[in-house]
């Protein structure tokens, strides 16, 4: 393998030394010099932790000899790391249209979101499935509904349907925004999405802070949908504002010292 020497161009290419590198990648400073003097190996885990934080497969980064590259090689590298961003290498997205050829919002039951990573790129998955119509849904763009469980993103409870709109590019994700993704190895997942600079990963945010928010490798998501409304049967606890109850009290105290001043005076 030629990963140890290729460790060492990918961070000078980028312009880092060895001791941001092991701090960035969360590695001991010896170990990770280890691993570019070939001293040692990375295991699995940091080949992959390696490979995500500069946008490349294992595959690249193990396979590859980066010392033989050209300008030409590196670009053509970096055009696949971004077409994977963006989500080219994704199956085509699968959708049901109704009798005027019109696409609907297919409702994904909560029976069937177990599978949908494994069938969403089949239209036959989605023949039976309801479908949703909500008048302020634009026809230009394609909606999808999934069904919610747990407890981690209030007030969104429980059962709720979520409905969001397919995103093809990966690149216009935004900052603690919600989105629903669709991975490999956890299913459908709502959170609101961190962009995390420079690495090929996700933060996730839960709305319950009994919740720890963690990271998502880009590698694991299949499909990215934009949060746009949820439907529920519950309605959400409503805890008033401290600082709005306080101004009403105030408020209320002005009406009474008032109706007192009136009762004192009612020629005025």
């Amino acid at each position: 393998m030629n990963i140890g020497n290729n460790i060492k161009i990918l961070r000078k290419r980028k312009g880092k030394s060895q001791e941001e590198m092991s701090l960035e990648l969360g590695l001991n400073r010896s170990t990770y010099s280890g691993y570019e003097n070939n001293i040692a190996q990375p295991n699995l885990e940091n080949i992959l932790k390696i490979s995500q934080y500069f946008g490349l497969t294992i595959e690249d980064l193990i396979s590859k000899d980066f010392s033989s590259f050209k300008e030409l090689d590196w670009r053509l590298i970096t055009e696949q790391s971004e077409a994977r961003l963006k989500g080219h290498s994704l199956r085509v997205l699968a959708t049901v249209v109704d009798i005027n050829r019109d696409e609907v919002v297919e409702v994904i039951p909560e029976k069937a979101s177990a599978g949908y990573a494994a069938g969403f790129s089949d239209p036959e998955f989605f023949i039976d499935f309801p479908t949703l119509s909500l008048p302020f849904l634009s026809s230009n763009k394609k909606y999808r509904a999934f069904p919610i469980q747990g407890d981690s993103m209030p007030p969104v409870s429980q059962g709720s349907i979520v409905v969001g709109e397919f995103i093809q590019d990966w690149t216009r994700l935004k900052s603690e925004i919600p989105y629903i993704l669709v991975t490999k190895s956890e299913g459908i997942v709502f959170k609101k999405v961190r962009c995390n600079e420079g690495t090929s990963s996700l933060v996730l945010i839960s709305t319950n802070l009994a919740y720890a928010p963690y990271e998502l490798p880009m590698s694991e998501v299949l499909e990215v949908w934009k949060f746009v409304c949820y439907v529920s049967r519950t309605l959400p606890d409503f805890q008033p504002d401290e600082n709005g109850v306080l101004t009403a009290i105030q408020h209320l105290q002005s009406d009474v010292k008032r109706l007192i001043q009136q009762q004192r005076d009612p020629l005025n």
